[in-house]
């Protein structure tokens, strides 16, 4: 790999996988201690919580927790319905942790989607978004537009029998753009997202719109180019009946002409990851 081409080093790269491991070692922390009648807000603290004991003093957001048929965000109209809430996990519950520290200048943002026992439902939703994490992968490295890409994630969870639920997110997104940011002691955040990444961000989309592409992956025309080379946390997201699952992790574009090397994903020791592995070696 030519690090020049997506502007960071190797030990950028290696920072960047540091805090990724370190949101899903909290993520399977705080899930090992989810038990019956925990709050999405307790679950959300908890997260907080282990993190900052951990050294994280900054955001791109605060962590969230979605329990039950929030998950697939049923009824979600308006942005103040992601916040976490008071409903308590029951058993046979899916739930989502969502969240998105920064370490050390480098940025996470993460989701892990888990169950408070066994649910069949759940449990097939996981095993069918590996079919999306390939798909992404292989169409980003045939250089479609981020639009094209999105609509056959859609066609594919329709296939699948599934409703898109990242629809239900700000402009629709299944990812976005992430990056260094300068490193402090504390940042406020304004609803849940640090001012200091939404600096970065803002500063990514205004040079966007003048240059012909998009720090936010839609399926709007703002989107319709191929992608642009850089760290992308992307998230799709399944819903079906009342139960919803995703991931979310970092991705990976170069400009290089190699395949292997034009996209990959930041690390392959993910939970989802090593899910899919043990699914493979038990058929």
């Amino acid at each position: 790999m030519r690090p020049a081409t997506i502007g960071y080093s190797p030990a950028d790269l290696r920072g960047f996988r540091e805090v990724q491991q370190l949101s899903y070692a909290c993520a399977e922390s705080v899930a090992a201690r989810l038990e019956p009648g925990v709050t999405e807000r307790e679950a959300a603290r908890m997260q907080r919580e282990w993190l900052r004991e951990r050294g994280v003093r900054d955001w791109f957001h605060l962590p969230f927790a979605w329990f039950g048929d929030r998950t697939a965000f049923t009824g979600f109209k308006i942005p103040l319905q992601f916040f976490p809430t008071n409903r308590a996990l029951e058993p046979g519950m899916p739930f989502i942790l969502d969240m998105a520290p920064i370490h050390n200048g480098y940025t996470s943002d993460i989701g892990y989607s888990g169950c408070l026992g066994l649910n069949p439902v759940h449990e097939r939703l996981m095993t069918d978004l590996r079919e999306h994490r390939e798909l992404i992968l292989r169409e980003v490295r045939e250089r479609r537009t981020l639009r094209e890409i999105y609509e056959d994630v859609e066609r594919l969870m329709a296939g699948q029998g599934y409703v898109n639920r990242h629809r239900a997110y700000p402009f629709g997104v299944i990812a976005h753009k992430i990056d260094r940011v300068k490193e402090r002691r504390w940042s406020p955040t304004v609803f849940g997202f640090g001012t200091n990444a939404l600096r970065g961000l803002a500063k990514d989309a205004l040079h966007g719109h003048r240059d012909g592409w998009s720090p936010l992956w839609s399926p709007y025309r703002f989107s319709d180019h191929p992608p642009r080379p850089g760290l992308w946390a992307v998230e799709p997201h399944l819903g079906f009946r009342g139960t919803g699952a995703k991931f979310e992790e970092i991705l990976v574009v170069t400009d290089s002409r190699d395949p292997d090397e034009s996209a990959f994903w930041l690390d392959d020791d993910l939970p989802h990851v090593r899910l899919r592995r043990e699914e493979a070696t038990t058929v």
